[in-house]
């Protein structure tokens, strides 16, 4: 079966892709959380795997890194939010996102295993650099996980070459220079990245960072393949942690509102 981050990308419409950090700030929330976003019919859920020091996230998702931890979220608990996600719709693309260090620790092949029981379609690890991808970037396409490279306003062209040597599934343009949730992207800039690296390549371009509301998707929908949200839907979680109904509500109407900003 093609991977379905592929079978995703196969028709037109725009994606808006939501990420949430996997046990923040608790398991069993973090699982209801998921469930209100997959029935907003998200496109790719992107989950991030809880580390101790986040460094290209803001201090908003830092904190939700800090609140899982301290709930002893470990990477099991990851997969198993992987696994509750494909029961309740089996064909939504789900991408682990995190760092390095935390694949290592697990074990390479150990954790390749484990994306593919746990029905994880894709990887994001934002500190792995192209020179140093060998290990996992084979044990990945043995197994048709998609490889998801972060490619920045900074990227020159030699880069760029590089990078995309083993990139698949979608390229995660970072719209803003700095850490995640900070401030909002530049169109302008947008655009004129966005039309260097289609030169480059056919893969789908996903702006994140700095995408905050349904006006920013629309703008960004209009001359990229889809927008990333992160920081937003985690400072809901962050600003209702003792009211726990009102979160979700408060979740299912912004995701509500983000997927009609898709509809350009």
């Amino acid at each position: 079966m093609a991977n379905l981050i592929s079978q995703c990308f196969k028709n037109q419409n725009k994606k808006l892709i939501t990420f949430v950090t996997g046990g923040d700030p608790d398991f069993e929330t973090s699982n209801k959380i998921i469930q209100k976003i997959i029935e907003n019919n998200v496109d790719i859920i992107e989950i991030g795997m809880p580390f101790s020091d986040p460094m290209a996230d803001g201090p908003t998702i830092q904190l939700s890194s800090n609140r899982a931890l301290k709930n002893n979220i470990t990477l099991e608990d990851v997969f198993r939010l992987s696994i509750n996600a494909k029961k309740i719709n089996k064909k939504l693309p789900i991408i682990l996102m995190g760092y390095y260090n935390v694949i290592l620790h697990y074990g390479i092949k150990n954790f390749v295993k484990k994306c593919v029981s746990s029905g994880v379609d894709g990887l994001i690890v934002v500190d792995l650099q192209p020179e140093e991808d060998e290990d996992l970037i084979n044990l990945l396409n043995k197994n048709d996980i998609k490889l998801i490279r972060l490619i920045t306003p900074t990227t020159d062209e030699a880069r760029l070459k590089l990078i995309l040597k083993n990139a698949s599934g979608f390229l995660y343009y970072v719209s803003v220079m700095g850490v995640t949730g900070q401030k909002s992207a530049d169109i302008n800039e947008l655009e004129k990245s966005v039309k260097f690296i289609q030169k480059h390549t056919n893969l789908p371009i996903i702006p994140g960072f700095g995408i905050k509301s349904s006006i920013d998707v629309k703008n960004i929908c209009r001359i990229t393949d889809g927008a990333v949200v992160g920081s937003s839907i985690i400072k809901i979680i962050e600003d209702n942690l003792d009211k726990r109904d009102q979160m979700l509500k408060e979740i299912d109407i912004f995701i509500k509102e983000l997927k009609s900003g898709t509809k350009t």
